[in-house]
């Protein structure tokens, strides 16, 4: 029975292998497993099976009839040369600690598998349930703060009598800040609470910013905050000048007779601007709708509004810090068909090592990030637009398969791998997940996906309904194929579903056979807030843009400013326009070739693009120095089919002579495009297709195409 459930899934394994292979991974650089002779060669192939339970105990054999109770019992039955199966029974594993596997633990010839048992799910979660809510104690310090109207509906429980007194802090996160842990949250049914504010729904706005305060504060609309002056850790959470930046901001004095709010350092990112959106949350004073909760830091009393009668709900808080899972330099460890979740850190973290795999399961409820295969700095995304090189020690052939992430606070794969100092692919792969609603607690710059270094792989995943961006691509030669993608910067503006931008050194990547539908932006604020589907922001160059379908997908494809792209074979519907070429360096973004910012020259010299192995990938770049800088040049248009919509805007007056239009069909009658309820049904027989064209595999793109 061991030998059957082992081949079946190194099977699998094969399978989504083969699929990548057409990127230049081989099966065995995936997984470098065992094949089936040797599956059935018992001198080759040693295995061990341990079983861990919630009821077990860590006295116990590791056997089904007697299961340990931990993981870290569990790894200690690890041994070296032997290949291993952990299976973990139903129930919940709550972890006050990192779950770490590094090369103490794991030897080069060792396999490791740890896995739901077959039929069951383990829930690895870095929090605790709670029980004993009661009814709102009149005698409670709080109970005054309270609405009188809504105290029949308020529940509380003491946290400290639960055995809990560390609560973690709300924190100014968000845009340009690091990645930082939740603090505690509360869980109901498996979805998140929320920390009481106001408004319940969507947001105020600033009314007026008087000199005084200076970047400090502002005049606020009404006399809602009036309700607050004897709250305490009070924050605002608000995009509070451009709609791709948001932050939070601690409050610290309200004046109620000049209706203003002053902040605590560190302030906004960007200066108050008079019409901007915002809310303010953790005030127990706004505790007034179901799913609403409170928690006083002093007491350790909890308050919550329970959205269905408690007495039939799983409640949980979150309360790790750290990720709930490190691989450090290790090899061939897979988890599969587990959950996890109800934590204030990271799901995983993978740095180093070759062909680690998550599989299969589910990570939710998660406070930062789900996976990162590469260190999680917190700053990350400050490091790599500081250093250009940045190589965070992603290891090779690490992936995540088949999983769905949800409901993570800032973002959900971080996916880096490989070399941008020698150009060595990474081949770490996110292949065939579903990414949604991973950007709760910071909305802007915390992707689906965060893809850097050179030659990773994203395939097959859904990505959908995120506030901001589905994918930023950092680096040279990744490949991005057959991903459906939608409902995307849903609230934010001058953004894009996938973007890349102000390098023109990070080349070779390649964006073909997704499909992008159905993105919009922020509506009814001020500025300019489109949406891009794919956006090669300020000089971002070299990517291939081929056999894509485009539908309502806001300004399609936007090359601001970028050289030597190719979109060719795509099917553009709708689009608004669809081709967007500029030259900003002649004009707004001038200062980039006047010796007033040197962002793009360092990040050219950096690379050294006069001697291998960048003067051999692209010749090109070399020149471009003394090759007019700032227009955007070698830009190819060919062989595109577009319908509806605008087809194309060339703005400066130097960019229309610089881009190379060839064989596109436009103004292509819809019918032939689309099937009557709107759905994609591209008839190639009935139209005049350019010559060469290749007919998009339409069929093959979005979620469980592989690995199934």
């Amino acid at each position: 029975m061991k030998k059957v459930i082992l081949k079946k899934y190194f099977i699998l394994i094969f399978l989504i292998s083969l699929s990548v292979s057409s990127y230049g991974m081989t099966v065995s650089k995936i997984l470098n497993g065992f094949n089936e002779d040797q599956l059935n060669n018992k001198e080759i192939f040693k295995e061990k099976i341990f079983y861990v339970s919630p009821e077990g105990n860590d006295n116990n054999k590791g056997t089904i009839e007697q299961p340990f109770k931990t993981l870290e019992r569990a790894k200690l039955a690890i041994t070296d040369n032997t290949n291993c199966i952990i299976y973990l029974r139903n129930g919940y594993y709550s972890l006050e600690k990192t779950f770490e596997l590094d090369k103490s633990n794991i030897t080069k010839n060792t396999k490791v598998i740890i896995a739901s048992y077959p039929g069951e799910r383990a829930h690895i979660i870095g929090g605790k349930k709670i029980y004993g809510f009661k009814k709102l104690d009149e005698s409670s310090i709080d109970y005054q703060r309270i609405n009188s109207k809504f105290r029949k509906n308020i529940l509380m429980i003491n946290l400290k009598e639960q055995g809990i007194t560390k609560y973690g802090s709300l924190s100014a996160r968000g845009f340009g800040r690091e990645i930082q842990a939740s603090g505690l949250e509360l869980f109901f049914n498996n979805e998140q609470m929320t920390l009481a504010r106001w408004p319940n729904k969507d947001w105020t706005t600033i009314k007026d910013i008087p000199k005084s305060l200076g970047e400090k504060g502002f005049k606020y609309h009404g006399d809602r905050p009036e309700k607050w002056i004897n709250a305490t850790d009070i924050w605002l959470h608000g995009y509070w000048k451009y709609d791709w930046s948001d932050t939070y901001v601690k409050v610290g004095k309200i004046d109620i007779r000049k209706k203003t709010i002053t902040t605590e350092a560190p302030y906004s990112n960007y200066p108050f601007t008079k019409g901007k959106r915002f809310y303010a949350l953790n005030l127990l004073e706004e505790l007034d709708a179901p799913g609403e909760w409170y928690l006083n830091r002093e007491s350790g009393i909890l308050y919550f509004w329970p959205p269905t009668d408690i007495r039939q709900a799983e409640v949980f808080v979150s309360l790790l810090q750290d990720p709930l899972v490190r691989l450090d330099h290790v090899k061939n460890i897979t988890f599969k068909d587990l959950i996890f979740e109800y934590t204030s850190g990271a799901g995983i973290e993978i740095t180093g090592g070759d062909s680690n795999m998550i599989d299969a399961c589910v990570l939710r409820n998660i406070g930062t990030v789900a996976v990162s295969i590469g260190k999680l700095a917190p700053d990350l995304g400050s490091l790599i637009y500081k250093n250009t090189l940045y190589n965070g020690d992603a290891g090779h052939n690490n992936g995540i398969v088949n999983c769905e992430i949800n409901a993570t606070g800032e973002g959900g794969i971080i996916l880096g791998g490989g070399d941008r100092v020698t150009l060595k692919p990474g081949n770490n792969y996110a292949i065939s997940n579903n990414i949604y609603d991973c950007s709760r607690w910071v909305r802007t710059y915390r992707a689906g996906i965060f893809m850097y270094g050179v030659g990773n792989i994203v395939k097959h995943n859904l990505i959908h309904d995120l506030p901001h961006t589905a994918l930023f691509f950092w680096g040279n030669e990744h490949l991005m194929e057959y991903n459906e993608i939608y409902r995307v910067c849903m609230e934010t503006g001058d953004a894009g579903a996938f973007y890349n931008g102000r390098d023109w050194t990070q080349r070779g990547s390649v964006i073909r056979y997704n499909y992008f539908h159905d993105l919009h932006g922020v509506e009814g604020q001020s500025g300019w807030n489109e949406v891009m589907a794919i956006y090669l922001d300020d000089w971002s160059s070299g990517a291939t843009i081929f056999g894509n379908v485009f539908y309502k997908a806001g300004r399609t494809v936007m090359i601001g400013g970028g050289r030597d792209n190719f979109v060719e074979n795509n099917v553009i519907i709708d689009g608004n326009p669809a081709i967007h070429v500029d030259s900003r360096g002649m004009g707004w973004a001038s200062t980039y070739f006047d010796g007033s910012n040197n962002t793009l020259f360092e990040r050219l010299n950096a690379i050294d693009p006069d001697h291998p192995p960048y003067s051999v990938a692209y010749p090109d770049l070399a020149g471009i120095p003394k090759n007019q800088p700032a227009l955007p040049k070698g830009n190819r248009i060919i062989k595109n089919i577009s319908s509806g919509g605008n087809w194309k805007e060339l703005l400066n007056k130097e960019t229309e002579p610089l881009v190379f239009f060839k064989d596109n069909r436009i103004n292509i009658d819809r019918k032939y495009l689309l099937s009557k309820d709107n759905r994609i049904d591209i008839q190639y027989d009935s139209i005049e297709i350019p010559q060469g064209f290749q007919r998009i595999p339409f069929e093959m793109i979005g979620l469980n195409k592989v690995g199934k």
